[in-house]
């Protein structure tokens, strides 16, 4: 019996592979987690080899990025906040995070993930180990700054984003982003680097 080999390439079936990727990610997220879901698994639960998921979405975070709509993928945002003058940091943290609410897509997928984590503890743990090691672990590598100082930045944006899109607090839901930047930025540059 011979077997045949497939041939590298676009694979058979559906056009949209993408789509089943995205649509397996989002399945292996919501049943693993984010530290236990793998590029395999997702692979393997889309019926695609794991080459053609890294040729799509690059790394584990690109793929929970487009499995959950962020409106940022950590390998793309840590550069934009950590890349500068240290003495600019709190501002330029603050500054991206407020840019990245403020397009309706962007912030439709935070206050829904914030939403999702506030409700559902399988969502917490998933939303919680993406922030830790995606985007809050690279922040500490990349600052040398001790988790304690940027957790608490998370929670000061955190706050930020919950009282201005979900609360919707006057005037702090329609005040300017350059405006809050330079109320938040110090505080946020103080927790960073004392």
């Amino acid at each position: 019996m011979v077997t045949e080999r497939r041939r590298p390439g676009r694979r058979p079936g559906s056009a949209d592979t993408r789509g089943q990727i995205i649509a397996a990610a989002r399945r292996t997220f919501a049943e693993k987690g984010f530290d236990k879901a793998t590029i395999r698994g997702i692979a393997r639960e889309a019926g695609v080899d794991p080459a053609l998921v890294h040729h799509y979405f690059a790394t584990k975070e690109g793929v929970f990025a487009a499995a959950m709509r962020l409106p940022m993928e950590p390998a793309m945002v840590v550069p934009r906040i950590v890349n500068g003058p240290p003495d600019e940091l709190g501002e330029r943290l603050v500054r991206v995070l407020l840019t990245m609410t403020s397009d309706v897509e962007g912030r439709e997928s935070i206050v829904g993930m914030m939403r999702a984590a506030m409700t559902n503890d399988q969502a917490l743990v998933m939303i919680r180990e993406f922030i830790t090691d995606a985007i809050l672990g690279r922040v500490v590598e990349a600052l040398g700054v001790s988790p304690l100082r940027m957790e608490a930045v998370f929670a000061q944006m955190s706050g930020l984003i919950l009282a201005r899109h979900i609360i919707r607090l006057e005037p702090l839901a329609s005040a300017d982003i350059e405006e809050l930047v330079e109320l938040v930025g110090p505080i946020v540059q103080r927790y960073l680097v004392g």
